[in-house]
């Protein structure tokens, strides 16, 4: 595996260890988990990491707006895999 590959692969693999710290925060924060108290602001954090398709969820009816949010990592976290195999089939193709 050439060194772009696996820088890679550990950038995609650091994105989506933040955006599942970022759901369990969600989680906790909203349900009240570990004896948390309930916080509105427990989404923060995805907000950063679903950038620039959150910014498109006010198109969908009100009640899918808080399921888009916490979804819309997973769009980058696909682009970031899609890219990451494209690099290393490429990386492939030259050796």
């Amino acid at each position: 595996m050439s060194r772009p590959a696996k820088l890679c692969r550990l950038v995609t693999g650091g994105f989506i260890v933040l955006y599942v710290a970022a759901l369990a925060l969600l989680a906790i924060g909203t349900f009240g988990v570990f004896g948390q108290p309930r916080d509105p602001l427990s989404g923060v954090f995805l907000i950063p990491l679903g950038l620039p398709w959150n910014r498109m969820i006010d198109v969908f009816p009100e009640p899918l707006w808080p399921w888009l949010a916490a979804a819309a990592p997973a769009v980058n976290a696909a682009l970031l895999i899609t890219l990451c195999r494209m690099l290393n089939g490429a990386a492939r193709g030259h050796e």
